[in-house]
């Protein structure tokens, strides 16, 4: 019986493993014919080319950064606006940015965070964080996450987007806005010198803390656009003692000496008893209705989501009746 059974097993595997050759043949067979498709469990999925770091020419060399971040800590406040404007999720602003109203609505699930609070920092996982030279706890940072900073006034403002848009890999982005900027602006100065001349001047003036400010030309308060894209006029007072170092502080007493055909005001609201004097209300840009206000906190910095402000304010403030 033994031996009878051997040869029907032996013969039985033998038809299961031709059955099987079959089967493989026949579903090649109907692959390549389009009939049927391939088992998922054979299919390979493509290989993902993007890469998950790239090598980013910071100002202190090179550093690996996130070719795509998704958590950004910003610490360096002027550079936040650019990093909102470009669509970048941020989990963290400082307070100077957290005050300008116009990243509200991209400011909503965004944690304020302080330079000193290192484990809060930790806490929200980035993985890119935005700093200053000057910013404390460096060392530290870096520990947590790639750490890029930048210092003020190296580059110029629409620079410094694009180069903002390079960190984050979108820089063509970043590009698009700029020269569109540009175009804006330049064509609203034109039209402010054709309805008030080509020799009109403007002065921007900050009331910050109970002490007055004058700007030159590359200092935010809209100064880039006025003077760089605009192209309009600054008072000699202004430029012999605010160009160079980009601001400079005085009393009401000599603001007359400053003050352009327009006035610029940025004010914090805190001390207001400057408009009441004479000084102030015989400027002739104050008593010809030429000052045109903003509240400081939304007029400080120089990134694209501030600029469109800014713009808006002037096309107003000069144009409008």
């Amino acid at each position: 019986m033994r031996k009878i059974f051997m040869p029907l097993l032996i013969v039985f595997m033998l038809i299961i493993a031709a059955c099987g050759s079959n089967n493989t043949t026949n579903n090649t067979s109907n692959n390549s014919s389009g009939n049927t498709t391939t088992n998922n469990s054979q299919q390979e999925e493509p290989a993902n080319t993007e890469p998950q770091f790239v090598t980013y020419e910071s100002e202190n060399g090179p550093i690996e950064v996130p070719a795509n971040p998704q958590r950004v800590v910003v610490l360096a406040s002027f550079n936040a606006g650019s990093i909102l404007a470009l669509g970048v999720p941020v989990v963290g602003v400082d307070e100077w940015a957290a005050g300008n109203s116009n990243y509200a609505d991209k400011l909503k699930d965004v944690a304020i965070i302080s330079e000193d609070d290192v484990e809060g920092i930790i806490n929200l996982d980035p993985d890119l964080i935005i700093a200053a030279p000057t910013t404390a706890n460096l060392d530290k940072f870096k520990e947590i996450a790639p750490t890029i900073t930048y210092t003020y006034g190296a580059l110029d403002y629409l620079s410094q987007h694009v180069e903002i848009g390079k960190l984050v890999s979108k820089e063509a982005e970043a590009q698009a806005w700029v020269d569109d900027f540009k175009a804006r602006a330049k064509q609203v100065g034109n039209d402010i010198k054709a309805k008030h001349g080509d020799d009109v001047t403007v002065t921007v003036i900050e009331n910050f803390a109970k002490q007055m400010y004058v700007f030159g030309d590359n200092w935010g308060r809209g100064t880039e656009i006025l003077y760089q894209e605009m192209g309009l006029g600054m008072t000699q007072k202004v430029a012999d003692m605010a160009l160079a170092d980009g601001y400079y502080a005085l009393s009401v007493e000599v603001l007359p000496e400053y003050a352009g055909d327009f006035i610029v005001l940025s004010n914090d609201g805190a001390d207001n008893s400057f408009k009441e004097t004479d000084t102030y209300k015989n400027i002739p840009a104050v008593s010809n209705g030429h000052v045109i206000e903003a509240n400081a906190a939304d007029f400080f910095f120089n990134d694209p989501l501030t600029l469109e402000f800014q713009l808006q304010l002037f096309v107003d403030g000069f144009l409008g009746e």
